[in-house]
């Protein structure tokens, strides 16, 4: 911790004094240029408009009182210490700022589509305006009670190499300030939110906090809130407590296994009357112990650990965000889970895109793959779907495969990210080839297809054509081999009038199965 006058803030080149001054620390690193200016512009509440899906939310949040502090990191560019003198210290040429902290809360809303307003404190200075440049540009609406007297609060990161090496904190707080401005200010936001989000970083900002949540559960708005300290009285009656295990651990004492965890959590809950309470458990994943519902955990899923700056930040945001948008506590947790993942495999203070949880959700969900019935196929199309899966369909005899058939599939395959085959059943191979097919059974013939790479679901059907089935299943992409025009295709038009796609594509030349049973004959 490195004081200040409170009167001013910290200009760029004073934080690289500082960092000359301690070069001593620094020898044997590489470091480079200013390349965080963010800003921990601790946002105290949120709101969120409800709407039917999560990841097509547009939401508006309002953060109320809480400190903004600015985030500075120099990250190396690869210019080499002089290790014997200890004066080489160089910066780069570029200057990144980034939100940290409530402010970084914020910035997460705003990348999931959400409109956010940031009300806090911060002192009225430089700091405080690129503050509010940076949360504006990205989409968020600052709404700042500017104290003059006291500076922006600022954190500097030394970094290399993805890894941080040192962290100076420049900041006196905002304890003892009058918060009835700020109080009108959340007063005047309050109405249209949908959730109240509550960082606490203990700068003094909520001085007032017991007044906020009452004013907020007065007009049924739920409260989530990101504590700070031992004493968690002060959270009365909000909906929901985000501590990591170290924070509940503190008020509660240790928790030897999970049965104690959530019988120590409980009764917290009870004590001060909280609807939820979730625990971020670090490697072990998440812990939710809410009213009326058994306890859920649930593993981490991060692949990959760069830095967990701001990871709390996301889980509170998403958490918040999905609520809001009609999730339960259980679900937004799974949500909020994921995007932690995302953002602790990034450098610094980050935020997780509706593409990036997307994609998380595709990495950690598995479904079955291979041979299925209609009715499950229906259902793994549908979630496929949902995770924003492209889902490509065809349909064959495929009575003995070969190279034509294999070559076909597997450009079909690549029209998309799943691929659905429906198979003759023996009978209507028959009907359309004549008594003497197929050579295989509808058994054998679904097993080697369900053993392709290229192919997720092979699914049968008894009719002469699949538009029964490729109209119940829907694909968003229908497809086609051989001689077909994109009108003769059965299916298309119903796949085309949900919005689909219909391709023809053509078989390799010279490989039927006719031919390769009069090869067969012939020997």
């Amino acid at each position: 911790m490195i004081g200040r006058d409170r009167s001013r803030s910290v200009t760029r080149l004073e934080l690289i004094d500082h960092l000359q001054d301690s070069r001593q620390v620094l020898q044997h690193v590489q470091v480079g240029d200013l390349a965080g200016r963010g800003w921990n512009a601790a946002t105290m509440c949120q709101q969120v408009t409800n709407r039917d899906s999560f990841f097509s939310m547009a939401s508006e949040l309002r953060d109320e009182g809480a400190d903004r502090f600015i985030d500075v990191q120099l990250i190396a560019l690869g210019q080499q210490v002089n290790e014997h003198r200890g004066d080489g210290l160089r910066t780069g040429k570029e200057i990144e700022e980034r939100a940290g902290g409530a402010g970084n809360v914020a910035l997460n809303i705003a990348s999931l589509g959400g409109n956010a307003t940031v009300i806090g404190l911060t002192g009225d200075d430089e700091a405080a305006g690129a503050l509010a440049a940076g949360l504006e540009k990205n989409g968020v609406q600052c709404v700042f009670e500017r104290l003059s007297g006291y500076s922006t609060i600022t954190k500097l990161r030394v970094i290399s190499r993805h890894q941080q090496l040192i962290r100076m904190d420049f900041e006196d707080g905002f304890f003892g300030y009058d918060s009835s401005g700020l109080l009108a200010k959340y007063s005047k936001n309050l109405d249209d939110a949908g959730i109240v989000i509550l960082s606490d970083y203990g700068k003094g900002s909520l001085q007032a906090i017991k007044k906020i949540i009452e004013m907020a559960i007065s007009k049924n708005i739920p409260v989530v809130i990101d504590p700070k300290g031992t004493d968690f009285s002060r959270y009365q009656g909000a909906s929901l407590l985000t501590p990591n295990l170290a924070e509940f651990e503190a008020v509660v004492g240790a928790c030897r296994d999970d049965e104690e965890l959530v019988a120590k959590g409980e009764n917290l809950r009870e004590s001060i009357g909280l609807q939820g309470l979730l625990i971020t458990r670090s490697e072990k994943g998440m812990t939710l112990i809410e009213q009326g519902n058994e306890p859920v955990h649930i593993p981490t899923h991060a692949r990959e650990v760069f830095d967990v700056t701001g990871a709390g930040d996301t889980v509170i945001s998403v958490l918040a965000a999905a609520m809001a948008a009609g999730q339960s506590m259980s679900e937004a947790m799974q949500l909020a889970n994921l995007a932690a993942g995302v953002v602790v495999a990034k450098l610094g203070t980050a935020t997780a895109t509706v593409n990036e949880l997307q994609q998380a959700m595709r990495d950690t969900h598995v479904m079955q793959q291979g041979e299925v019935s209609e009715q499950q196929l229906r259902e793994f199309v549908k979630q496929a779907q949902h995770y924003g899966e492209k889902v490509v369909m065809t349909n064959g005899c495929f009575d003995i495969l070969h190279s034509g058939h294999v070559a076909y599939l597997q450009q079909a395959r690549e029209l998309g990210d799943r691929l659905i085959v429906a198979v003759n059943s023996d009978e209507s191979v028959r009907e359309l080839k004549g008594e003497s097919r197929p050579v295989n059974s509808l058994e054998n013939r679904m097993a080697v297809l369900a053993g392709l790479g290229s192919v997720d679901w092979v699914v049968a059907f008894k009719e002469e054509t699949p538009e029964r089935l490729i109209c119940t299943v829907l694909p968003d992409i229908l497809v086609k081999g051989g001689d077909y025009q994109v009108n003769e295709i059965a299916g298309g038009t119903c796949v085309k009038e949900a919005g689909g796609e219909v391709i023809a594509l053509g078989f390799v030349e010279g490989q039927s199965t006719s031919n390769m049973i009069k090869t067969i004959k012939k020997l």
